[in-house]
């Protein structure tokens, strides 16, 4: 068990798919591949991988089977023909969805007797496989445990929880921290731009050493969420910040720039201020937002689930 001779079937063959594939062929691992459009198996089949005519062939060629595609509706569509050839074997969906679809599939696999574990990747396809990559995985504990081997292959794997949903939620928040981040970069350096700055000298000798050293406090505001008190800890109040917000909204206005991306951040903190928090750190904000936790989807490790042999 866990050797590269465990046979492993990926279906969906797009950047992500032929990356997961390629990862198991490097292995040495006995890898049958599918995907709607044949021809995007040719890659992955001159370094070795089998291709499969239809997706019961595909299915019924390994216990576990890797499925990456367009969305959770496409899962069901391109799984049911395999039919009965599905049950008793593992399915491991990496597909991108919500946490609601992300259960709602673990009921369908359940419902076949397919053991399920919905996951997340984190990273590109030029990084499945290197020591950068980290996956997670959520649903049954004695499932990830079984196929923890694997899963390495593709890169480290982390168990979210038993809620099949934890995952993606999990996913989604770590894309939620990166479109941030990322916004706030085009801002900074488009302002920058308009006053004949340039964007790449910017940002490698003055806005990435910034932003390095500001991840330094993301453990505290963490902190401070989750006990709820943004009191403790303040170096610089938000009645500061929303003084410093106007200035750089005041700032893209006398260079031509819209401060679109920052909008929202601006009005959220105009409310709390409003409601007479100025006195509190940033990520007060967060009680503006919503979301106390005790919604499903905490990822807890117990539960049991369809646990297919191997």
């Amino acid at each position: 068990m866990g050797d590269n001779r465990t046979p492993v079937t990926v279906i969906g063959l797009g950047d992500m798919g032929a990356a997961l594939a390629g990862a198991f062929l490097a292995q040495g691992r006995q890898v049958t591949v599918w995907n709607r459009t044949a021809v995007k198996a040719d890659g992955l089949v001159a370094r070795g991988a089998v291709r499969a005519e239809t997706v019961g062939d595909a299915v019924s060629a390994s216990p576990l089977v890797i499925v990456c595609v367009l969305d959770y509706g496409v899962v069901e569509q391109v799984l049911t023909p395999a039919g009965g050839a599905l049950a008793g074997r593992t399915v491991v969906n990496l597909t991108n969805g919500t946490p609601g679809q992300a259960r709602g599939t673990a009921v369908w696999a359940a419902e076949r007797g397919v053991g399920y574990l919905d996951g997340g990747i984190m990273a590109v396809p030029p990084g499945i496989g290197t020591a950068e990559a980290f996956l997670l995985y959520s649903g049954p504990r004695d499932v990830f445990d079984a196929w923890r081997e694997e899963l390495a292959v593709l890169g480290r794997p982390e168990y979210a929880g038993a809620d099949p949903g934890a995952a993606a939620l999990q996913d989604l928040a770590l894309l939620t921290g990166m479109y941030g981040m990322i916004s706030g970069v085009v801002q900074a350096l488009t302002l920058v731009r308009s006053a004949g700055i340039g964007p790449v000298d910017f940002a490698t000798t003055k806005l990435v050493p910034w932003l390095s050293a500001m991840t330094a406090a993301v453990p505290h505001y963490a902190g401070q969420i989750e006990c709820g008190d943004y009191t403790k800890g303040v170096v610089s109040n938000l009645a500061m910040q929303a003084a410093g917000l106007e200035n750089i909204v005041r700032a893209h206005e006398e260079q031509g720039v819209s401060a679109e991306l920052l909008a929202p951040v601006r009005a959220l903190v105009a409310r709390r201020l409003a409601e007479g928090h100025g006195a509190e750190d940033f990520p007060g904000v967060a009680e503006l937002l919503g979301g106390s936790g005790s919604g499903s989807g905490s990822g807890g490790e117990g539960g049991s689930g369809v646990a297919a042999g191997r």
